[in-house]
């Protein structure tokens, strides 16, 4: 009796990445092309709770390419922050439904804590850091709470917070995989050409890099790809990628005044 009541429901049998195994995939796959990479890793199994990360960008649709082409299964999943464009949530159904992507999912911010910390929506006017805590980072930590890996779009020409991308990093104790971090622009171009992929319908008009509406301007010539991004403050990442150091809450009342 003593037997069987033992709780082994509690024995997580999930593999745990180090370093050194994002070392030796580095290693591995140093030279090797993307699409041979993601249907190795796919294949082999090795991975674990696997998921790709879409903001459904003005380039997402590369890597969701590339990943439906060898595994349209696997999970992708997009944080709508409630305040993303229309044309961004039009362009994820396109994609979806024109790539055959099987598992996508939306995960949002909970409301209890919107109602506690941005009650009136215009947090991102006087805190960018602490609204995208409570309306991209926290949304997604909760979304790759049952991961082992989980796959990025991230690429190192973006902008110069993104030199030197490894194809494959440890992020909070599981393997963050980067297929297209050594792609350049020009790439990206001729993948879109040659599989003639949707583009999002704000590239056109000169967003570059979309995120959210009131964050998001359109990039003038010769300026970073990013530079549309939190213009006007000394911000350049959301908390996904790179840390950022959100305001001290101060009751979100009076604690700054409103930038507009």
């Amino acid at each position: 009796m003593a037997e069987a009541a033992r709780k082994i429901d509690t024995i997580d049998v999930r593999p745990d990445f180090t370093q050194a195994d994002a070392d030796a995939l580095n290693q591995r796959f140093e030279g090797v092309d993307t699409s041979s990479m993601l249907k190795a890793l796919f294949d082999e199994r090795q991975l674990g709770e696997v998921a790709v990360v879409s903001s459904f960008g003005t380039e997402s649709a590369v890597l969701l390419h590339l990943v439906a082409a060898v595994d349209p299964t696997i999970p992708v999943t997009f944080v709508d922050t409630l305040k993303m464009f229309p044309e961004t949530l039009a362009y994820r159904e396109t994609l979806v439904r024109t790539l055959g992507l099987k598992n996508s999912n939306v995960v949002a911010p909970d409301p209890a804590v919107l109602a506690a910390k941005d009650e009136n929506g215009l947090r991102w006017s006087y805190d960018p850091d602490g609204c995208c805590e409570i309306r991209k980072v926290e949304p997604l930590a909760r979304a790759k709470a049952g991961l082992n890996s989980w796959i990025s779009g991230r690429k190192a020409f973006q902008s110069v917070t993104r030199n030197n991308i490894p194809r494959f990093e440890i992020d909070d104790g599981r393997l963050k995989i980067n297929p297209l971090g050594d792609w350049i622009k020009d790439d990206l171009e001729a993948y879109f050409e040659k599989h003639d992929l949707p583009r999002h319908p704000l590239e056109a008009e000169g967003y570059l890099s979309v995120g959210c509406a009131p964050c998001t301007s359109k990039v003038l010539p010769g300026e970073d790809p990013r530079a549309g991004r939190w213009r006007g403050w000394d911000k350049s990442e959301c908390g996904i990628h790179e840390e950022v150091t959100p305001l001290p809450d101060a009751d979100d009342k009076g604690a700054n005044d409103p930038i507009f």
